[in-house]
Formats: C-alpha cells, structure tokens, sequence
C-alpha cells in the first residue's frame, strides 16, 4: 500500500479546488493511503472526503507572530518530527509555494511539485526530486488535477467531483423556513459587493418566503451582517460557526449567493446551486468551477447587478 501526503496548505478556496484531485487519484488506484497537510484553520474540509486517511496540520499563520517563543519553536518541532515519523513513499506539493516546498523537502520519499515554469515562486521547484509542467491557462482545479495525474500516470475525466458532503444539520440549528445563505464576507475591500445590493437582494428573498442567512468569520464581517440583517426581514446574523457546521448550512440551503471567498467554494463543492459575484479578480482562473449548478457573474473591474443575480434566482 502507497502512503501518500498531500500537502495543500491555504487557503480556504486553495484547499478546496484541490479536493477533485484527490478524488481523481482515490478512484485511480483505491488503495492509496491519502493523507493531507493543511493549515489548522482549514482542517475540517479534507475530513469531508470520503477518501482521506488523516490530515496533518500545520499552525504557520499563527506560528508567524510568535517566531521568537520557544514554545512556537518546540510545536514547530513536534509537528515535523510527527509528519516525518508517517513514513510517506511520496508527496505531492499541489501548492507550489516556497513554504510548502521547504515542507515538502523535510520528507522521505518521492517528493512530487510544478516545474519552475508552471508555480509563481520558481525556486520551490528546487525542493521536489521530480517536476511536471502544468499549463497557467488551466482552472485552478484542474490545476491540481493535471498535477496529480502526471505524478500517478493517468488523464483525468471531464467529470469534476469534489467527493465530499457535510454531515445533516441538526434540527436545533436549522431555520424553521427554507433559507438562502449570503456569503458577503472576502479577503479584500475590492472583492466586496456593496451592502445596499445586499439588502435589495435580501429584500426580495423575504418576499419570496426564504429566511436569508449571514455568517461572518470576523469584526468587521459581523458588523455587516448585523446591518443587513436589521433591514431585511427574516435575516439572520449567524454567530461564528465552525467549517463543518458552515458546510451543513450551506448544502440544505434552497441556494446560496457569495462573493470571492473560499465558502462560496466549498457550496460549489457540496452540489449546491451557487451565484458567484466577481468584482476584482478573473473567474477564469478562480471561479466557481464543475459544476453545472454554478454560475459567475462580474469580473475584474465589473461589478454584478442585483437585476442579474435575480434572474438565476427565479
């Protein structure tokens, strides 16, 4: 039996267009021991694949404001020397990055990642005993799907499968009327669409009978709901959830409407239907992807109207 080790770190939206590959190599040789290095923050999400023995983290967003701790350098340590005593016979680095690829050097084994033409950060490529190209024009997913491919000596399908599902949301967390989910929170200003169209939006979901849910993962995220919740009724400013119990919320949604942001993902992922709002980034290279229950709206330098997401909705 192969012991493999995934390393796909960060982020949120990163993690989850890697989970196709996993699926892709699971079904080409079943008996594969997967397992996945991923940040701890986002640790829930390859724990809902069907196909992935353990996820081993790593704490580098939090280890970076505390690097002259000795207890930061002693977690540092026993974090290693865990992943190293899993004896892998390969790693695939399906990041591409120099810090994942230093990661990736401290291991035994066959050491897999992108040649130095094919990642942003060239150098990485001199960590990994053997290279592969992968073309930039490709989707991130597909990305990752090509990689693992060329690694294991097989083409992928058309078919994407992100291969995961959330477990049933319990009935003391469920909205007693049928929900939409609105993901407003993103990483940047830029990425955002503005509150007003998220009130005009909510505004007709609560004509529609639908409960509109808004979760918020920060302050300032939390702020916002509450505002859109105060003008739109039937609008919920959920508290902070973990991922899994996001995932659960957004599978039994009626669908779900989100700006750039690994969440809006993850919906794609569990079959959900989804409007992507784009307002700052290409959704050729990122967008909601393999599904045909997805749509993009907007790109660099456009902004979505309220007028457009109504029309999938109805």
């Amino acid at each position: 039996m192969t012991k493999l080790l995934l390393i796909k770190t960060s982020s949120l939206g990163d993690v989850i267009h890697a989970l196709p590959a996993l699926t892709d190599v699971t079904h080409f040789d079943p008996s594969l021991k997967v397992d996945w290095l991923v940040e701890e923050a986002f640790s829930e999400i390859p724990l809902l694949h069907g196909h992935i023995n353990q996820v081993k983290t790593i704490a580098l967003r939090r280890w970076k404001h505390h690097w002259l701790k000795k207890d930061t350098w002693c977690e540092v340590f026993q974090r290693i020397r865990q992943i190293k005593q899993a004896s892998y016979d390969v790693s695939v680095d399906c990041q591409g990055l120099i810090k994942s690829a230093l990661l990736s050097r401290l291991l035994p084994g066959e050491r897999h990642g992108y040649e130095k033409g094919s990642i942003r950060e060239p150098l990485a490529a001199l960590c990994y005993q053997h290279t592969h190209q992968v073309s930039w024009q490709l989707h991130a997913v597909e990305r990752n799907r090509q990689l693992l491919g060329q690694v294991f000596g097989y083409t992928p399908t058309a078919t994407v499968d992100y291969g995961i599902s959330a477990p049933s949301l319990p009935a003391s967390m469920a909205p007693s009327t049928a929900w939409v989910v609105f993901l407003h929170g993103t990483s940047r200003a830029s990425k955002e669409w503005p509150v007003d169209a998220w009130i005009q939006l909510g505004r007709h979901m609560a004509l529609m009978g639908l409960t509109v849910l808004l979760p918020s993962g920060n302050q300032k995220e939390e702020a916002r709901a509450k505002h859109i919740a105060q003008q739109v009724d039937r609008a919920v400013a959920l508290p902070r959830l973990s991922l899994t119990h996001l995932a659960s919320l957004l599978q039994e949604a009626q669908w779900v409407v989100g700006v750039d942001t690994g969440l809006t993902h993850l919906a794609v992922a569990l079959k959900q239907k989804v409007i992507a709002l784009y307002t700052d980034t290409d959704p050729r290279a990122t967008g909601v992807y393999g599904s045909d229950r997805a749509t993009n709206l907007g790109g660099i330098g456009m902004m979505p109207d309220v007028e457009s997401v109504l029309k999938l909705c109805l």
